[in-house]
């Protein structure tokens, strides 16, 4: 691939060119990272490292108690893991309508029972101690240090931080965790952590078992219990992260690699395997028709997606059958040119979030995102190690004919989806991008800007964005060309400005590989939405 490097969009970014490399969306959690990988570890040591530094430095988004996500290039294949946490065993629709009435649509939004099993540190211990180089003690080291010395809080994170404590200050151990002058903190005052620090030397110290069924376990079933809630140490004990298969779609040449359902990479990859049947590189990076059609086809997909996507197990249809290459030329051709449209799903033949990338000169590459889902998760926090509690469970239905209705044990609609590009079997990219549903619309606009257009991972990373909403709204990037704006509307996109372009449009990173990386290394992006950095060496 041959990128143009004239970047039209304003910014102070350039990319980053090392043969060893970390991206994430913290200054302090990319040097975690490239400590690993100077000390002699891998890019999976660096992606742990840099990981739990983040659920220290943007605790907003993500933290002990997150689920997580993982696509990687061990040097001769990809892996998937899927470390979505599951329901606690005495979780069923009766258990929610007993506590919160019939008229209850799913498990609540926030406190203690929209926590499932944290599957995050299942992941950081499972990659560790399958692709690692370095102790896990070595690589929780940073975080720990940043824990206990403590950072001073940047303006993106505090201006999130500040927004979710009206909602948040009154859940049980919220207030003496994120709140330690009462208040949210301020831009550049010190945030110590020294409870989390306790923790993940606990977690280092018994590789994650003191999590899993331990001390960490037995604490949250006692937090729980004292808030009415039912998840118990026994659920911890008995949950396993997955090693899965990614699905994939071909486009333009490369193939596009995402974690299947119960996730929504799938999205991603619908749309791709629409845009297919359409020249977008003869439309232009910036013409209306480009864009319209890319926003018709995530309609088409999520049109799908939330109709039918659920734990495999429990979905009426098959991911294969939602990417069959026949119905999803059915799908595109519903696609009008001068006419937004509100699409139904179809029926396919019957048979708060942190992203971060690494890769190092081995050849090896990882795709990791994990997050405790809406701002600060669940707003729980168990008090004596600091675990911060994700509200995965708001993502079950209550409703007995939703494929995503609640069951024990099993895995609720998931919204973080980690990304990887390879051509013709050999690794190309790992990426991803961070926000709700926004994650796959990030995906397809970004991979068209490089694969169609040819602009370079930082030009495509910095390029206003657009999102579509499930309740057929559009929202469009302030820094977007009013004419291309106009344009839009005029063919029937319902457009909503939004000025948050942190929260509301995403933020990525981005490693592109360049050839032998030994010699010729990769090509780094942080999105310019957020307080990212590239480091490489």
């Amino acid at each position: 691939m041959t990128f143009s490097y004239d970047n039209p969009y304003a910014t102070t970014r350039h990319p980053v060119f090392a043969r060893n490399m970390v991206a994430t969306s913290h200054p302090l959690a990319a040097q975690a990272g490239l400590r690993m990988l100077q000390q002699g570890g891998n890019a999976v040591d660096a992606a742990v490292a840099s990981a739990a530094a983040m659920t220290i430095c943007e605790p907003v988004s993500n933290g002990l108690g997150s689920d997580a996500f993982c696509i990687l290039w061990d040097g001769q294949q990809l892996h998937g893991l899927n470390a979505a946490g599951c329901a606690p065993a005495k979780w069923s629709v009766d258990y929610f309508r007993r506590k919160y009435g019939d008229d209850a649509s799913a498990p609540p939004k926030r406190g203690i029972d929209s926590v499932t099993v944290p599957g995050a540190v299942a992941a950081w211990v499972q990659l560790n101690k399958r692709f690692g180089r370095l102790p896990l003690a070595d690589v929780l080291a940073p975080a720990i240090e940043i824990a206990e010395r403590g950072y001073l809080v940047p303006p993106v994170v505090c201006q999130k931080w500040a927004a979710a404590v009206p909602e948040l200050q009154s859940q049980p151990g919220f207030a003496d965790a994120f709140m330690p002058w009462g208040r949210a903190p301020q831009v550049g005052e010190l945030f110590r952590f020294p409870a989390a620090a306790q923790a993940l030397r606990r977690i280092a110290a018994s590789r994650g078992v003191a999590f899993y069924g331990g001390e960490i376990a037995h604490a949250i079933q006692r937090f729980a219990a004292a808030q009415g809630g039912v998840i118990e140490a026994g659920d911890f004990e008995r949950y396993q992260p997955e090693w899965v298969e990614p699905l994939s779609v071909g486009y333009r040449g490369y193939t596009l690699h995402e974690i299947g359902p119960s996730g929504q990479g799938i999205a991603a990859l619908m749309a791709l395997g629409m845009l297919n049947h359409f020249d977008l590189g003869a439309l232009g990076a910036h013409s209306v028709s480009a864009k319209h059609v890319q926003i018709e086809a995530m309609k088409l997909a999520f049109a799908d997606v939330y109709r039918h996507v659920a734990e495999p197990s429990w979905m009426a249809v098959t991911p294969a059958q939602m990417l069959d290459e026949s119905y999803l030329k059915s799908r595109a051709r519903l696609i009008r040119m001068n006419k937004a449209q509100d699409f139904g799903p179809g029926l396919p033949r019957q048979g708060g979030t942190i992203y971060l990338t690494a890769a190092d000169e081995s050849g090896m590459m990882v795709s990791f995102i994990q997050s405790n889902y809406l701002g600060f998760g669940s707003g729980c926090v168990e008090p004596g190690f600091g675990i911060s509690l994700q509200n995965r469970g708001h993502g079950f239905s209550l409703q007995g004919d939703s494929p995503n209705v609640v069951a024990p044990g099993k895995r609720p609609f998931h919204t973080i989806i980690p990304a990887f590009l390879s051509q013709d079997g050999q690794p190309v990219m790992s990426f991803g991008v961070m926000g709700a549903h926004m994650q796959p619309q990030g995906h397809v606009q970004t991979l068209v800007r490089m694969l169609d257009h040819g602009q370079n991972p930082q030009a495509a990373c910095d390029a206003p964005r657009w999102r579509a909403n499930p309740d057929g709204t559009l929202n469009v990037e302030a820094s977007a060309d009013p004419a291309v704006v106009q344009g839009l509307k005029d063919r029937g996109h319902r457009i909503e400005a939004l000025a948050d372009s942190y929260q509301d449009f995403g933020a990525g990173q981005f490693i592109w590989r360049l050839g032998d990386p030994k010699t010729e290394g990769y090509i780094g992006a942080s999105d310019s939405r957020r307080d990212g950095l590239v480091a490489g060496f």
